[in-house]
């Protein structure tokens, strides 16, 4: 026989199965004409034979393409070409399901490969099944799909580093195909130089990597969940009727009556779960999270390498590995799935005033992620009745802002008050009624009524912390995570590589490797690195706020010399305008580096596995942010104006310089101005315009760059891409680490100097109205979709969370009693006034200086700016007047408004803090129903296991009675006729026992 010929036989449908006894066919198998019509129990043996093992073992080897060109096989009478079709792509669904259209792909590993010069890369679409197989099928053409060499060519150029990544990418697949997973090739791409492997989890693999997870999956048993009786009752349906319409419509979101009970999945008791549809049994996220559990333990071992998908991915053998979207969420004649859904009635920003489908984005995207919805989604909600207050509170103080006796005092031109120069020699003397408009908004948020809100927001972030963690039991119990215990990660790639090197390099020096691990001595210069690295950044923050209060200073003293009044009476407003907008665009660029720096501190110290990594990247960029965002703020709020001097006396930076000083309102206002500027540029800015247009620019690219390198091909340009192209050229996840943290940083921003700015819960309530949807949209649209992980709360978070509320109670006490007018305004009440109300305050609250006692150099240059000459000139402190005995000192006054500042803070903090931890501990953890339902379920899963003991056993004792009363009748038989139905005896005493 020729090398390039081949000769079929077809067997008639009567002809036996199995290998053919003739010669010519030794050691062949052949398939009937109409494999349908062969009896069941054949067909699924023939099926399961040729589709599992390799071509070698198939007895006949991949059939050369010159070979089936010659002998002009007719389709539909072919077995080998069965694969070839009208449009195959719609059969698979465009990549949802393998070349069959049966087998769900469950997960995608992405490569990229390099064609050679001499001819087109030989290998398209390759079903793999075992690592023999494999390895035929990759270097042998399909039929129509290749380019034969010819023998005269040239080879082409060898690439080591390819051929490197080829053998272990060649060694990993086959290492995945003995763990029973099946994959699929596909090279025949829109995306030239990019490869993919498909892979399916049989349903065998996916029970036995359940099994090992734990994974709790519904069984038949169904039991009623309590409801509620009596009045209780008749307030939830009225409730219910009345958020009806803001119920999402989808059928998780809605109320259940019924809960199957869960147990965690057993191979021995499948009997036990609900296996009427095995397709739907272990949904998409389940399989995804079972096969990316594979990869990461399946390991290539070559030269001394091992390597799970997390390392191969670092080295680049792979370049993606992603779980694939349920399919299209937009266009005509999309068919009906989980994410078509999720971005109708949940990632729209139509439906911003709904619930969100917290059960559904659970189901697609995994615990982890529903958890951070469901948070951001309390905390929301819970943002409704801190604005209500905080609005309340700002109405309050514009409807007193008219009754405010020191305010009209300030604005009162009758007082003739002339004030000290703000700078030296260019700024003149000025009167305090040019301050009236700053006085008057002050008192907008420095007024009584906002150490109500500090305490009301203090108990506030206590009840949220309390109500999150009812909220979070409900969800476990919900999703079946009661009992969960979270598992030791898989060592990360990097920690693997530095212990192969420690190993590699104890060998060198003929020293024992067992158990080898980086110990503290290892991780030291990265310690060190981490320790000199957050001092020099936290450093670098303050060094760049001393910067802008140097610019602060300048600018003031530089505007002062302007002519115009109207110029100088603007000084204080353009000044802080302009120095917190530099704050904001410092800020936000050193946000996105503190971010780069610490994920490049955590690094180097090579934590061993992922949720160490995590934590240690979530403390060091908290950090660094927190120190960033909130250094200005403090500034102002507790070190502005407290070292500035005073007349004849003042505090000198550079000896140039005098250091600012508050404005006659205090410094409240301008605390205000800053943080409401911070935080709503922040927002505005950082969280939404970054996360809109970044994605977007980024899209934008990569689609540039397909484009350049898409074929000319129109044929190839117009075929639809398949699912796994489309979602390879979405952005990777990157962690939910940038999601929380732009919102813990935004409840500092609500909680720590709310008592300054009673507006900041609206104003973090309307942005994160807009971040819900705009987070949803960029989950469901924007990113691949993640590798669902389980999880039972929001980890670390929590514990950053419960300290910036406690943290809120000590600020807030230090801002009310030393940046706010509260307590001089008490003490003044009760202490100096005469007749018991607030005239006379702002004379009291200054101090007198004799313009004879300035420096040499430092007096006005025109003494005559106000048209008289000035003698005696005010500013603002408690000292002793110049015609006393010790002029210039502090006066008593100031030492008794110290001491009531300080008891105030003592004791608005201990208040505060003890009936915050009596909200907390008033409110329970878990809810009252959770537990009970939990415990239900122990008593229902107890049950159910005695019930199926008590059944194996009365099934035993009636195999053992049948057992009995058949020996007994084969005892009965005469001694001839035992003899001679020996066999019929034998078989009286063999029965199964197994149960």
């Amino acid at each position: 026989m020729d090398k390039d010929e081949i000769h079929l036989r077809r067997l008639p449908a009567a002809a036996p199965w199995g290998p053919h006894t003739d010669s010519e066919f030794h050691g062949v198998d052949f398939l009937p004409e109409d494999l349908n019509e062969a009896p069941e129990e054949t067909r699924m043996r023939v099926n399961k034979k040729y589709s599992c093992l390799p071509a070698e073992e198939k007895g006949i080897h991949i059939i050369n393409i010159r070979a089936i060109e010659d002998i002009g096989y007719d389709q539909h009478e072919s077995t080998l070409l069965n694969s070839l079709s009208k449009n195959p792509d719609a059969d698979c669904k465009y990549g949802l399901y393998f070349r069959d259209g049966k087998r769900k792909v469950d997960y995608i590993l992405v490569y990229h490969y390099k064609k050679s010069s001499a001819g087109k890369t030989l290998t398209r679409r390759v079903h793999h099944n075992d690592s023999s197989a494999r390895s035929t099928k990759q270097d042998q053409p399909l039929p129509g799909k290749g380019v034969q060499l010819e023998m005269g060519e040239s080879e082409p150029h060898v690439d080591y580093h390819e051929d490197d990544k080829r053998f272990r990418r060649e060694e990993y697949e086959g290492n995945l195909v003995e763990a029973g997973l099946e994959l699929e090739r596909d090279e025949d791409t829109k995306i030239h130089g990019v490869g993919f492997v498909k892979i399916h989890a049989p349903w065998n693999v996916l029970c036995r990597e359940a099994e090992f997870l734990k994974l709790k999956m519904p069984t038949k048993k169904m039991y009623q969940i309590n409801q509620t009786h009596g009045l209780l009752k008749k307030i939830n349906s009225v409730i219910q009727k009345i958020t009806e319409p803001i119920q999402p419509k989808v059928a998780e979101h809605k109320p259940q009556t019924v809960k199957r009970l869960s147990y965690p999945f057993s191979r021995e008791k499948q009997h036990l779960f609900d296996l009427s549809d095995r397709d739907s049994f272990f949904d998409s996220k389940t399989r995804s999270t079972i096969v990316y559990e594979i990869l990461k333990r399946t390991t290539c071992t070559k030269a001394k390498y091992s390597m799970g998908i997390t390392s191969l991915l670092a080295n680049g053998v792979y370049s993606a590995a992603y779980p694939l979207h349920d399919g299209d969420y937009e266009g005509e004649n999309v068919e009906p799935n989980d994410r078509k859904l999720l971005c109708e009635e949940w990632a729209s920003y139509g439906v911003f005033y709904k619930y969100q489908p917290i059960d559904l984005v659970r189901k697609y995207f995994g615990e982890k992620i529903g958890l951070y919805f469901a948070w951001l989604g309390v905390y929301t909600q819970m943002l409704i009745p801190a604005s209500i207050v905080g609005i309340i509170v700002f109405l309050y103080g514009c409807a007193t802002v008219d009754e405010n006796i020191p305010s009209m005092e300030m604005c009162d031109q009758r007082n003739n008050i002339t004030m000290c120069p703000l700078c030296d020699r260019t700024c003149s003397y000025w009167k305090m009624s040019s301050a009236c408009a700053t006085a008057r908004a002050s008192h907008l948020f420095d007024n009584p009524a906002t150490v109500f809100f500090s305490v009301f927001m203090a108990l506030w972030a206590a009840t949220f912390m309390e109500h999150w963690k009812r909220k979070q039991m409900r969800l476990n119990y919900r999703w079946d995570l009661t009992g969960f215990e979270e598992e030791e990660d898989h060592p990360r790639a990097e920690y693997e590589a530095k212990v192969l090197e420690k190993s590699l390099r104890k060998e060198h020096k003929h020293k024992e490797t067992d158990k080898e691990k980086l110990t503290w001595k290892d991780r030291f210069p990265a310690y060190l690195t981490n320790f000199v690295g957050i001092i020099f950044m936290v450093g670098l923050t303050f060094a760049i706020v001393f910067g802008v209060i140097i610019y602060r200073i300048s600018t003031a003293a530089a505007l002062a010399i302007s002519s115009t009044p109207s110029g100088r009476s603007s000084v204080r407003v353009t000044v802080t305008a302009t120095a917190v907008i530099i704050n904001l665009v410092v800020i936000i660029i050193l946000d996105e580096v503190y971010g780069c720096i610490a994920r490049w501190l955590t690094q180097i110290e090579v934590p061993k596995t992922d949720k160490n990594f995590e934590e240690r990247l979530i403390f060091k960029a908290f950090l660094l942010k927190f120190v960033n965002a909130y250094t200005p703020i403090f500034y102002v709020a507790f070190f502005k104006g407290r070292f500035v001097g005073r007349p004849g006396d003042y505090v000198y930076i550079f000896h140039s310089f005098r250091m600012e000083e508050c404005a006659p309102g205090g410094c409240l206002m301008e605390l205000c101005i800053q943080l409401s500027i911070i935080m709503l540029g922040k927002q505005l800015i950082q969280n939404n315009l970054f996360e809109i247009g970044i994605p977007k620019m980024k899209k934008f690219i990569r689609y540039m760059k397909l484009k350049r390198r898409r074929s000319l091909d129109h044929e190839e340009h117009m075929k639809k891409k398949q699912r796994y192209e489309v979602d390879y050229n979405l952005e990777p996840f990157a962690g939910l680490t940038p999601e929380y943290m732009e919102m813990i940083i935004q409840f500092g921003f609500v909680t720590l100097f709310v008592a300054s700015f009673p507006l900041a819960p609206l104003f973090a309530l309307l942005n994160n109205i807009i971040e819900i949807r705009l987070d949803a949209k960029k989950f469901v649209t924007e990113l691949r979709r993640p590798v669902a992980v389980r999880a039972k709360d929001i980890g670390i978070w929590y514990n950053i969370l419960r300290g910036i509320g406690k943290l809120a109670v000590i600020i807030n006490a230090f801002v009310i009693s030393f940046t706010s007018d509260f307590i001089p305004r008490l003490v003044y009440l009760y202490m100096y006034s005469e007749n018991g109300t607030m005239h006379g305050f702002v004379n009291h609250t200054l101090s007198s200086f004799n313009v004879s006692d300035f420096q040499a150099g430092t007096a006005p240059n025109d003494p005559m700016d106000l048209g008289y000459e000035v003698q005696i000139c005010r500013y603002k402190d408690y000292r002793e007047p110049p015609w006393s005995e010790n002029k210039y000192d502090i006066s008593k006054d100031f030492w008794a408004v110290l001491a009531a500042r300080l008891a105030f803070v003592i004791v608005f903090q201990n208040l505060v803090m003890f009936m915050s931890d009596f909200v907390d501990w008033i409110i329970p953890d878990i809810p009252k129903d959770i537990s009970q339902q939990i415990h239900k379920e122990k008593v229902l899963m107890v049950e159910v296991f005695m019930r199926e003991e008590q059944g194996k056993l009365q099934m035993l004792e009636t195999w053992k009675d049948k057992d009995k009363r058949k020996g007994e009748n084969c005892n009965n038989h005469s001694p001839r006729l035992s003899r001679s139905h020996s066999g019929s005896l034998s078989s009286c005493h063999s029965y199964p026992l197994d149960v």
